[in-house]
């Protein structure tokens, strides 16, 4: 963490004790990979779990651009839904996820909207006119330093999106909703984490009413490998 700041690559050495041995050489030392740095060993996903909201089901990713969104994406994909819906306010970002998903597949149909959360009837006509099934809502502003210095528009995009999006979901008797919340929701320090537990409330309100839609949320820590 010290060096990060310096131009130094940093690479993994083998132990001591094979060096001594001889069983590796100068060669062995490595590139640090992502992995290395998990301090645990990896959890394997269960696919019969990850496909029983996806297969042969029709998928709408909101925030499908960002670091988030498009590796949900580009996981959802191998599992092979009917349809995955690309739910994106950024022009680039849809187009950039758009184009490398439909290089990778060519039986699935994947469909770029470019729209926001924050426009309920634009939202609503997606869910309807799709049959959406399952609802992954990762679109949200979740840069610190950033939403503290616009707290109207933070606020705004993460609360009330996730609000629309609950709506809809409970309105349209959409299957599954999912919320990609954060470890900062726990007691909020700054005013992204309060936004996203303002989120999380909204959900468990949902839940608690009389429907057929699974309200469901999970909090992401900061992600490895993701900006």
């Amino acid at each position: 963490k010290k060096l990060s700041k310096f131009p130094v690559e940093v690479k993994v050495l083998p132990s001591v004790d094979n060096i001594v041995n001889g069983e590796v050489t100068i060669d062995s030392i490595k590139h640090v990979d992502v992995e290395d740095i998990l301090g645990r060993e990896p959890v394997k996903p269960q696919k019969s779990l990850l496909q029983r909201n996806i297969k042969k089901k029709n998928i709408l990713v909101t925030g499908a651009g960002g670091s988030i969104g498009s590796e949900l994406c580009r996981q959802i994909v191998q599992l092979k839904p009917d349809t995955l819906i690309l739910y994106e306010n950024s022009e680039y970002n849809l187009y950039s996820i758009h184009q490398e998903l439909i290089e990778i597949i060519d039986d699935i149909s994947v469909i770029p909207i470019l729209a926001t959360v924050c426009n309920y009837d634009q939202l609503e006509s997606v869910i309807k006119k799709f049959q959406i099934q399952t609802i992954f809502h990762a679109a949200a502003y979740k840069h610190v330093p950033m939403v503290e210095m616009n707290i109207s528009e933070g606020v705004f995009n993460n609360v009330i999106g996730t609000y629309n999006v609950a709506k809809a979901s409970f309105n349209h008797q959409v299957k599954n909703m999912i919320l990609i919340s954060t470890d900062k929701a726990v007691r909020p320090t700054n005013i992204m984490g309060a936004s996203k537990r303002f989120s999380e409330l909204i959900l468990q309100a949902y839940s608690m009413n009389n429907t057929d839609t699974c309200f469901s949320m999970v909090r992401f820590g900061n992600v490895l490998d993701s900006a």
